[in-house]
């Protein structure tokens, strides 16, 4: 077991859930988002979401419906990816890919219009009324939606587990960086594991489906 494998606040159990970030078509196919990384790491993150779909969020990225659309630097950010908006996509493109898609229902699905999931939503009064205290994090990118995804859960002070061989993105440079950032400058609220020590560890006791 790797010295980075550590549960220091003990096993998950019913009180978490597996908050899996933007494995979509458009990142998994030949798109100009196109993530290298998202086949080579789907194989966990369907290991986990199959072990416990009834507690698995996937996030979806949700660009512009067209150029031109877009608040402030948003609308920016559409012009010089044109080519991502729904307009050129084409819906099904913000689908999950197949292999998780299956898991819905009993997994769900939580749809965001920027990076972080806890913007201009509700998600974290959800999870607090369910009972939730602690966020099982995989998905992509490692340094940007993961990234959001990982400060909001911390400010809104939910426990983070991040499977580290669950996480792509772009490049090995970034992610690397972000890593060495998530296991020192947040390794107080965050703990990395492997899938191995999760699928191990979590073995909550009962059936809960988090709506």
């Amino acid at each position: 077991m790797s010295k980075q494998d550590d549960l220091k606040f003990g096993a998950p159990g019913d009180t978490a859930v597996h908050l899996c970030v933007d494995m979509q078509r458009m990142f998994a196919e030949q798109t100009d988002w196109h993530m290298p990384w998202l086949a080579r790491v789907l194989p966990k993150i369907v290991a986990i979401a199959e072990a416990h779909p009834e507690r698995t969020i996937f996030t979806r990225f949700l660009p512009a419906p067209a150029p031109g659309h877009g608040v402030g630097m948003w609308r920016r950010y559409y012009e010089r990816w044109a080519s991502m908006t729904m307009e050129e996509l084409g819906p099904e493109m913000i689908d999950l890919v197949p292999e998780l898609s299956r898991l819905v229902p009993p997994a769900r699905t939580h749809d965001k219009y920027v990076y972080s999931p806890w913007t201009g939503s509700n998600l974290h009064l959800e999870l607090r009324d369910a009972g939730i205290d602690t966020v099982i994090v995989t998905g992509g990118e490692t340094d940007v939606c993961v990234l959001s995804t990982v400060l909001g859960a911390m400010d809104w002070g939910f426990r983070v587990i991040l499977v580290r061989d669950a996480l792509c993105s772009s490049t090995d440079e970034t992610h690397d960086s972000m890593m060495n950032i998530y296991m020192n400058r947040f390794g107080a609220q965050v703990e990395t594991v492997s899938t191995e020590l999760l699928l191990d560890s979590w073995h909550p006791a009962g059936f809960k489906a988090v709506q």
